[in-house]
């Protein structure tokens, strides 16, 4: 028997931990050196960059907690919704693709407003919203999209009532 929270904490973990490596990535193609202040900045979420920036094993370590939490809460919610929203059984590259522009639209819009980060006032960005969302998709989106689609075995459902050889060409 699996176990719910077994599977949301591995696939949080992974997630967070792919969502990490990938923002590193992504920091080092735009600016072509390590970010190593990235944890710090997260953390300033909680502390304001004032104090956040100021570094030290603490404050990074509550940056990756912050990081961690926010990759947990999306998994769990997505595993929550996803029995009750059938639509989302669709395929899980595409609604894998799809949930991470809305985490990285519900992160901008909701999330942020709320930290102690100051307000980006660029504003909307489609190029940025589109490499950001899709990046999250690859790394967080479609990861928790497979994931749940095992847990719940929808697959083998789609197979019970589509049959196996409905679609010959």
């Amino acid at each position: 028997m699996k176990s719910f929270f077994r599977t949301v904490i591995l696939t949080g973990l992974f997630v967070g931990a792919t969502d990490l490596i990938a923002a590193y990535v992504t920091q080092f193609i735009k600016t072509g050196k390590f970010d190593d202040k990235m944890l710090y900045y997260i953390a300033g979420g909680g502390l304001g960059l004032e104090i956040s920036m100021k570094g030290g094993f603490w404050i990074g370590l509550l940056g990756v907690f912050f990081h961690f939490f926010i990759a947990f809460a999306f998994t769990l919610f997505f595993f929550l919704i996803f029995p009750k929203l059938k639509f989302l059984w669709y395929n899980k590259y595409v609604v894998g693709l799809l949930y991470g522009l809305f985490v990285n639209k519900f992160m901008a819009w909701v999330v942020l407003p709320f930290t102690a980060l100051p307000p980006n006032k660029a504003g909307f960005n489609f190029k940025e919203f589109l490499v950001g969302g899709l990046v999250l998709g690859i790394v967080l989106g479609i990861p928790i999209a497979w994931s749940a689609f095992k847990y719940y075995g929808v697959e083998s459902k789609q197979k019970g009532i589509m049959g196996r050889n409905n679609f010959r060409v």
